[in-house]
């Protein structure tokens, strides 16, 4: 399961712009060998995980933008250097025609796998991308060229599938459904696991941390990092180590360096976690390493 944060890098520990010097995330600093995420953290290995500081910068001038971080995760390619530029939010047409011929949920379909997002969308979103006033993300376009739908109103109902606020509170507050279901960051974590069983390789995306980077305060980004680690509590509490892995990764830096709206250059967080988390993360430099060892380690494990 690659859980995917959008703009989360990692800063120096600045209490003043960087949530997370001063987040109480227990969780995922635990993760880290006890370790805030911090630039000055470094590679960490503990019990269950490791943790690997990645460049998103890719060789290229600038900042790193989302729709080419997201398609490098997702290729194994260098988007950046390919087409020129760092490119976002959304993908171009460049970018659109990569992932159309070649994406890490097309690969593991072609391999007799099968692949899920875990995140569903509301009404508005789906007739906007159906109408082509919205173009799909970078994941959204490469998971929509492996044949997948992505998931809807009726699926949060159903319980198989959570919002992208992981708890539900969203589609409440902000959506006016005042009967969908609402679960505790642990339910959450552990919910998002359960779901994660259902395919070879599952998918999470979770956009509101790029959003709190870009117009959000220091206490949104706290809040946002204490609500993130208690889903990893609740998901790290129902993962079995042996089952697989899970990643948690990102395009580019943002919700670190809340002192400016803008996106950063620093490396992002790449967090192994399972009983083969060392052996796997010992091939992570770039964005562009994950999609090839996600696939070796789905479909030729010794290869590693």
């Amino acid at each position: 399961m690659l859980i995917f944060l959008d703009g989360v890098g990692l800063a120096p520990d600045d209490p003043a712009s960087n949530p997370f010097s001063t987040a109480e995330t227990p969780t995922l600093n635990a993760l880290a060998n006890g370790h805030r995420w911090l630039s000055e953290t470094g590679i960490q290995h503990s019990d269950r995980a490791t943790f690997v500081p990645t460049d998103p910068r890719l060789g290229m001038p600038g900042r790193p933008q989302s729709a080419s971080g997201q398609a490098t995760i997702l290729t194994g390619l260098n988007i950046p250097q390919t087409i020129g530029e760092h490119y976002g939010p959304r993908p171009n047409l460049a970018i659109r025609s990569i992932l159309a011929e070649d994406n890490l949920f097309k690969r593991v379909v072609a391999r007799g796998g099968t692949a899920v997002m875990l995140e569903a969308y509301p009404p508005p979103f789906h007739d906007a991308v159906n109408s082509g006033k919205r173009l799909l993300s970078s994941y959204q376009q490469a998971y929509a060229e492996a044949g997948y739908k992505l998931f809807g109103e009726s699926d949060i109902f159903s319980g198989d599938a959570l919002s992208v606020d992981w708890t539900g509170e969203a589609w409440r507050a902000h959506l006016g459904y005042e009967k969908s279901p609402v679960y505790t960051p642990i339910e959450a974590g552990r919910k998002m696991v359960e779901l994660s069983r259902r395919a070879t390789f599952a998918f999470f995306s979770h956009w509101w941390s790029d959003t709190v980077g870009h117009r959000g305060t220091l206490s949104e980004g706290k809040a946002l990092l204490e609500l993130f680690d208690g889903v990893m509590a609740g998901a790290l509490e129902a993962w079995d180590d042996d089952e697989g892995l899970m990643i948690i990764t990102s395009d580019h830096g943002n919700l670190e360096d809340l002192s400016h709206g803008k996106h950063t250059e620093n490396d992002v967080a790449t967090v192994v976690i399972g009983r083969d988390a060392r052996a796997f993360a010992s091939g992570i430099r770039t964005l562009a390493d994950i999609a090839p060892r996600v696939e070796r380690y789905l479909f030729e494990p010794a290869a590693l």
